[in-house]
């Protein structure tokens, strides 16, 4: 069978490392997206490539930073960010970077433009969406109705009842949406889920994380206005602990926020700083059994702090707890002009092999990618069907449908000022 065929919605940091001109000054300068898919293409898993921003002028701002190495009527005759040929191609032995763009290059803004590029696919193709969160759903949505595979970063979507519509639609078109719940396949993360099922009940998990103030430079024109910080960071925790206790479903939900820094740093007035959820679990048995959940998050952390992202949490079950610290991983480098630095290349590494091609197989920010390319390829040949990747424990539609719950709850919690409850029935979800 012929390789899978991939649109890259979004051309963003997460996409192409491209923020506001040039490279990213997160710890994604190259971006996660456009380079691993270029790299499943180098190793014959991935077939065409193309990619769709609302801007289609965006395209020649990537190619500003051409490698010299291409010349004029390669510049013209090849679909391929100028960022990625010289930070990509020229550094991993020159990987083919090529792709279709939509819109234009002389459009320069059409939001609709994910419909055309969805419409030069074909059904059994796929589509990663990696753009504001609001946009996950009408994308998402518009694709699966076509028969295209997505993938979708966190969150799924905003609301619960977007869920479970996108839930019931792809499983109407036989198509498989997978959640870029990457955490799921960090080592130790996946580690302590297969723990956790000896140390019994459920009683407590607390979790943080957060970001430095300089995301939002990137985050600036959605931040407060189309998602928040809990959306954003929480969801990877809140996935975590729904996949370790499924047993368990959460039923009440109260947020808490704090606000001022990111207002400060130009952010509209309702962008909050740092949110908290605290969840309330029960046994899904009926034995009365209960849990507690705190997940908290921030996108106003200190700079300069050695880690692009504070993440840790901590687990307490009726026979053991597990910690788990994953933004100091025991690797350190210490340069004279930006002090010391924790590195993560368990996420992705981006030092080459050495034949010089790109070696970041094995980071569960790779993994993941790969993990919805064989799935969706298994699906094609008819090896497994959507019911089986269901019970893989795969981070799929069906698989994640409490963690969307908790972060609406958790959004109307905070907008009105009240416990919001979640209710679970034969599989329907709604919030009260």
């Amino acid at each position: 069978m012929a390789p899978l065929n991939i649109l890259m919605v979004g051309t963003g940091e997460y996409t192409t490392g491209f923020v506001g001109g040039g490279m990213s000054n997160s710890d994604k300068k190259v971006g996660v997206v456009g380079l691993t898919l270029f790299d499943l293409r180098r190793r014959g898993k991935v077939g065409r490539l193309s990619m769709v921003g609302s801007s289609g002028s965006k395209f020649p701002a990537i190619r500003m930073v051409l490698d010299q190495c291409l010349n004029k009527e390669e510049q013209h005759s090849k679909h391929a960010g100028e960022h990625l040929q010289k930070n990509i191609s020229s550094v991993y032995n020159n990987l083919d970077v090529s792709f279709d763009s939509f819109p234009s290059n002389t459009t320069s803004r059409d939001p609709e433009a994910y419909k055309a590029a969805i419409d030069t696919l074909s059904p059994g193709d796929a589509i990663t969406i990696f753009i504001p969160d609001p946009f996950h759903y009408p994308v998402a949505l518009y694709a699966i109705k076509r028969g295209i595979h997505c993938l979708i970063t966190k969150p799924a979507t905003k609301l619960l009842s977007h869920h479970q519509h996108l839930l019931s639609e792809s499983r109407k078109h036989g198509v498989l949406v997978f959640i870029e719940h990457h955490k799921r396949f960090d080592p130790a993360y996946s580690d302590a889920k297969a723990r956790a099922k000896d140390l019994g009940d459920f009683n407590y998990f607390y979790s943080y994380m957060s970001q430095p103030k300089s995301q939002l430079e990137t985050f600036r024109t959605w931040a407060g206005r189309d998602s928040d910080i809990s959306y954003y960071l929480n969801s990877h925790h809140v996935d975590i602990c729904e996949s370790m206790v499924p047993s368990y479903r959460p039923y009440q939900v109260t947020a808490n926020a704090s606000k001022g820094t990111a207002e400060s740093l130009g952010c509209v007035k309702e962008t909050e700083d740092t949110i908290s959820l605290l969840v309330r679990w029960e046994k899904k048995d009926g034995s009365g059994k209960v849990a507690t959940g705190v997940y908290t998050a921030s996108w106003t952390a200190p700079q300069n702090a050695g880690v692009h992202s504070n993440q840790y949490f901590h687990y307490m079950a009726s026979k053991g707890e597990i910690r788990i610290d994953q933004a100091k991983r025991g690797y350190d480098i210490t340069v004279d002009s930006a002090g010391i630095m924790w590195c993560n290349p368990f996420y992705m590494q981006y030092a080459p092999d050495e034949e010089g091609n790109f070696n970041g197989q094995s980071g569960y920010g790779y993994v993941s990618f790969e993990k919805f390319v064989d799935a969706v390829t298994g699906l094609k040949e008819k090896r497994v069907t959507l019911d089986e990747l269901d019970r893989r424990g795969l981070p799929t539609l069906s698989n994640t449908v409490a963690t969307t719950a908790i972060l609406e709850a958790g959004r109307r919690s905070l907008d009105e000022g009240r416990m919001v409850e979640i209710l679970e029935k034969e599989g329907e979800w709604e919030l009260q």
